[in-house]
């Protein structure tokens, strides 16, 4: 498996990703006779059928997933002081994965016309998406009408800006608002449950738009309407909302979480609504998931820093 390299936001330093389960990864999206075998007939009956993902997320439930926790930390080197809760008040390994931090571990962004990083996670951005399709496989692209489900949408946000985040299972799993918003109710568009790390992405471009995701709008008198999809992937358990429909959400505040997996968030911004921090776009030109955290200045709303 060929290494997966990020940059790192804070330090600014280019690091090599920890992989969950890399073996599992490569000898299914490998290039041996029998990855091609396995791709064939194992990876349909563990993507398409929700059984599989359903029964791994239900073993992470079970106390005794617990004896898993202290390996999982020390492995990904993950800070315990940011967690809101010791960790033995962990009853499970799902109990940690959809762990709670102390607010100052993820300070919001104040700036009055700023958008935020809505998750832990490794982001691209683009700031037209008509010139990032087939950015991860070159030939290969994936369309708006796909991934939205709705052609009447895929209109309204062609040329639009666009973040998309890949969350692995070290990361922080509760996802927020980026923007001061009144979030309408979310609506599932059902699909399989591939994996989305690069590897898997480098095989089918397809998979954001195949995955099972749901999506929401978040109204916005700044920025104007932002859709905000999550999409789940293999062995993510289930997608939970918490937040409340039709009320007025701050920017930072939890609107969800993912079980146990990795995950992606998709959000759409429609033309020149914003303008994107410049750190964020150079990471992208140059090919690269650069690693944020929730609550970091993401970019500023067009009009006001035009006005």
């Amino acid at each position: 498996m060929n290494p997966i390299y990020y940059i790192d936001r804070q330090s600014g330093q280019i690091k090599q990703e920890k992989v969950y389960r890399e073996k599992a990864l490569e000898l299914v999206y490998g290039q041996g006779l029998m990855n091609r075998f396995l791709k064939l007939t194992f990876l349909p009956l563990i993507t398409r059928f929700p059984l599989f993902s359903k029964f791994y997320g239900f073993l992470q439930k079970l106390p005794r997933s617990v004896k898993k926790i202290e390996p999982f930390i020390k492995a990904y080197e993950i800070n315990t002081l940011e967690f809101a809760e010791p960790v033995s008040h962990f009853r499970s390994f799902n109990d940690f994965f959809i762990r709670h931090l102390k607010p100052e571990a993820r300070p919001i962004d104040s700036t009055s016309n700023s958008a935020v990083i809505p998750a832990d996670g490794r982001y691209y951005f683009f700031e037209n998406i008509n010139h990032c399709d087939g950015f991860l496989v070159k030939g290969k692209k994936f369309h708006l009408k796909e991934l939205l489900g709705s052609v009447e949408l895929a209109k309204e946000y062609e040329g639009g800006s666009m973040v998309m985040a890949r969350l692995c299972p070290s990361d922080y799993h509760r996802f927020h608002f980026p923007i001061d918003s009144i979030p309408s109710e979310t609506s599932l568009i059902n699909g399989y449950l591939y994996s989305v790390n690069p590897m898997a992405v480098k095989h089918n471009i397809h998979i954001f738009s195949q995955n099972k995701r749901t999506l929401s709008c978040l109204k916005s008198s700044l920025f104007d309407d932002v859709l905000y999809m999550e999409i789940g992937a293999t062995c993510v358990g289930s997608i939970q909302q918490t937040y409340e429909p039709n009320q007025k959400q701050q920017k930072g505040q939890e609107k969800g979480y993912f079980e146990f997996g990795g995950s992606s968030l998709i959000i759409l911004f429609k033309p020149n609504r914003i303008r994107f921090n410049q750190d964020l776009l150079d990471a992208t030109h140059k090919g690269m998931e650069i690693l944020c955290l929730m609550g970091q200045q993401m970019g500023a709303a067009i009009n006001s820093i035009n006005a």
